[in-house]
């Protein structure tokens, strides 16, 4: 069986290859709960992977990613990412997000983003 650790490290390698929505499609439970920050969260696998979707296509320039920092505890795992792209309505935005997932049954159960304005 495949540990969190092995996991996270391919999501993230995926995410790198520009490839997230498969990531999404291969490790996030189908009543997967994500949240920006302390907005209201969004629940379930359709309703993240259209909210996933649109973002993708609002991006009209990607610089690029990195991974600063990961780390697996039990059945938690967080990334630092940093992040470089120009979206549509948002305009240049160049910040670092910490990603706090939690896993069950071998999925992302719970994933929610920290990031500034």
């Amino acid at each position: 069986m495949e540990t969190v650790q092995k996991k996270l490290e391919e999501l993230n390698q995926l995410v790198l290859q520009g490839k997230a929505l498969e990531a999404f499609d291969k490790f996030y439970h189908p009543q997967v709960v994500m949240q920006e920050n302390e907005q209201s969260p969004t629940v379930g696998k359709q309703a993240n992977r259209l909210r996933e979707e649109a973002f993708f296509n609002s991006i009209s320039e990607f610089r690029g990613a990195n991974v600063l920092a990961q780390a697996v505890n039990g059945n938690v795992s967080f990334v630092t990412w940093k992040y470089d792209y120009t979206h549509r309505e948002w305009g240049v935005r160049n910040y670092t997000q910490v990603s706090v997932q939690h896993w069950q049954d071998g999925l992302i159960i719970k994933e929610q983003f920290f990031y500034g304005n």
